[in-house]
């Protein structure tokens, strides 16, 4: 099978890139940024914005199928940021997919479609979308994912995906950004013993491959659903945090503060950074909050009974790969004597 892989140079992308090209599909990835180390593995590489249509329609021409994981994320309030790649970006790979004639679309979408501001617990697919949203990632991906849903047409079979906080080895978000919050051993939650889901990276890369082989041999049972995606171990915040920070080498203390002072501290960092057009993302905003102060796990059972999705790492092992990994860069990085 020949892929198309938005977003293929990172984090997610480049993770199913690597599965798909082991298992001997044709790959091209195709993204903003250079992509050496897929080139290295066989892949064709196309350094492209998701706003390019003639190149993106170029780029997908003779391909079988397309996986979309390219989107905008982070806590930026600019809601112009997001709607451009996440909502605009996905109308172009399914305008793409018209044009080509490609039968298969796989959508990397977010279980923050569905969040408001309590507690999910053991949530399903039936949950429904908020009537309003307090950031524009959420949003953005919820009209994203709504447009992929409708697109599904017996010339064009689609499927969504939304695997919870993905982390590995090569992560570039999750892992740093708890890095930079760690002060003098300490890190302050809003709610340290709600339980969360977590995704390990080669779980959530496999289940776009499951995702793909099931719109290939069953569209009528997967075609226009959304299905959650997790290592169906849900645990505390704190141990999962505490797991990855110590597997990056960093032992911390998690002290728990109250979610009303977090969730005020992100409303007046976020206006702040609004009244005054900054461009960065806040530390901290209403949204971020409100999930670091709720629990939010997923019965994952559609995507079992569907896909025949299940976590092949556990996220022990994950941990031990990811902190072997730390120690080979550690090592790698010490001066010689």
């Amino acid at each position: 099978m020949k892929v198309l892989v938005t977003g293929g140079g990172g984090f997610l992308g480049s993770a199913i890139c690597r599965q798909l090209i082991a298992r001997g599909d044709q790959v091209i990835a195709y993204q903003r940024s250079p992509a050496d180390e897929l080139e290295k593995l066989g892949a064709g590489v196309v350094q492209g914005d998701i706003a390019d249509t003639g190149l993106l329609n170029a780029t997908s021409k003779d391909v079988d199928a397309i996986i979309h994981t390219a989107a905008k994320a982070g806590l930026s309030v600019n809601y112009d940021d997001y709607f451009g790649p996440n909502v605009t970006g996905t109308e172009n790979v399914i305008s793409a997919c018209h044009s080509n004639r490609i039968r298969k679309l796989v959508f990397t979408s977010s279980p923050s479609v569905t969040h408001s501001d309590g507690d999910i617990e053991g949530g399903t697919e039936s949950l429904p979308y908020p009537e309003t949203y307090n950031s524009p990632y959420p949003k953005t991906k919820a009209l994203s994912e709504q447009k992929i849903m409708a697109a599904n047409r017996p010339e064009l079979h689609t499927v969504s995906l939304r695997p919870h906080l993905i982390w590995g080895p090569g992560d570039n978000h999750l892992l740093p950004k708890l890095l930079e919050r760690v002060r003098h051993g300490k890190l302050k939650l809003p709610g340290p013993d709600k339980l969360i889901d977590t995704i390990y990276i080669d779980n959530a890369a496999r289940a776009h491959l499951l995702a793909l082989d099931k719109l290939e041999s069953d569209p009528g049972t997967v075609g226009g659903k959304v299905y959650f995606i997790s290592n169906d171990e849900p645990r505390s915040q704190s141990e999962i945090i505490s797991g990855l920070l110590r597997a990056a080498g960093v032992k911390v203390e998690i002290k728990a503060i109250s979610p009303g002072l977090a969730i005020a501290a992100g409303t007046v960092l976020e206006t702040g950074w609004k009244l005054f057009g900054l461009k960065s993302d806040p530390p901290l905003t209403r949204w971020s909050a409100e999930h670091l102060s709720t629990a939010h796990w997923y019965d994952i059972s559609a995507a079992k009974r569907d896909l025949g999705y299940t976590a092949e790492i556990s996220i022990e092992e994950g941990l031990e790969i990811l902190a072997q990994e730390y120690r080979r860069k550690t090592s790698a990085e010490s001066p010689q004597g």
